[in-house]
C-alpha cells in the first residue's frame, strides 16, 4: 500500500490495484481466456479472481451509485443473467492504465486493440468492467473478495 486516506468516515489504501469484471455477454461467448490474457499481456498480475453469477440483489447492491439512472434496471438486469470473472488486479498506475487498456465505454468509440473494441457489442453490453478510482477499486474489491481471498 501507497497512502492512506480518510473519506466520509472510511479509510481507502491508494494501491497499485484495481477491479475488474468480465461482464455476461463477454463470459457467454467464450471471451474469458482472450480478455484475461490480454489484461497479463498489458502486465498487470492477477491478485484474487473468481468466476461466479450475481443475483438479482447482488448486482443492485455493486451497482446501487446508478439506482436513480434510467438504466439502473437494465444493468441489474443484464448483469445478473449469467456468469461474471471478478478480478483484482495489479500494476503500476493500475486503475489509470486499466482504464486505458478496456477502452471507451463505448466500443464505436474505443481505441483499436483495446479490451472492448475487440470484445465488446454496444455500450450495455460492454464486456468488463473497469474501476474508476484508487477508492472503488478498493470499495469494488471488497465486495467480491475477503482479505483470505487475495494474494
Amino acid at each position: 500500500m501507497i497512502a492512506y486516506f480518510c473519506s466520509r468516515n472510511f479509510i481507502f489504501y491508494m494501491s497499485k490495484r484495481t477491479f475488474t469484471m468480465i461482464k455476461p455477454d463477454a463470459t457467454g461467448k467464450g471471451y474469458t481466456g482472450a480478455i484475461l490474457d490480454q489484461i497479463i499481456q498489458a502486465g498487470f498480475s492477477i491478485k484474487a479472481m473468481k468466476w461466479t453469477k450475481l443475483t438479482v440483489e447482488q448486482a443492485g447492491l455493486f451497482y446501487d451509485i446508478h439506482r436513480e439512472r434510467p438504466f439502473f434496471g437494465e444493468l441489474v438486469e443484464f448483469m445478473s443473467s449469467g456468469p461474471i470473472v471478478a478480478a483484482i488486479l495489479e500494476k503500476e498506475n493500475a486503475v489509470a492504465d486499466f482504464r486505458k487498456l478496456i477502452g471507451a465505454t463505448n466500443p464505436a468509440n474505443a481505441e483499436e486493440g483495446t479490451i472492448r473494441k475487440r470484445f465488446a457489442a454496444s455500450v450495455g453490453e460492454n464486456a468488463v468492467h473497469g474501476s474508476d478510482s484508487d477508492e472503488n477499486a478498493v470499495i469494488e474489491g471488497d465486495f467480491f473478495f475477503s482479505k483470505l481471498e487475495r494474494f
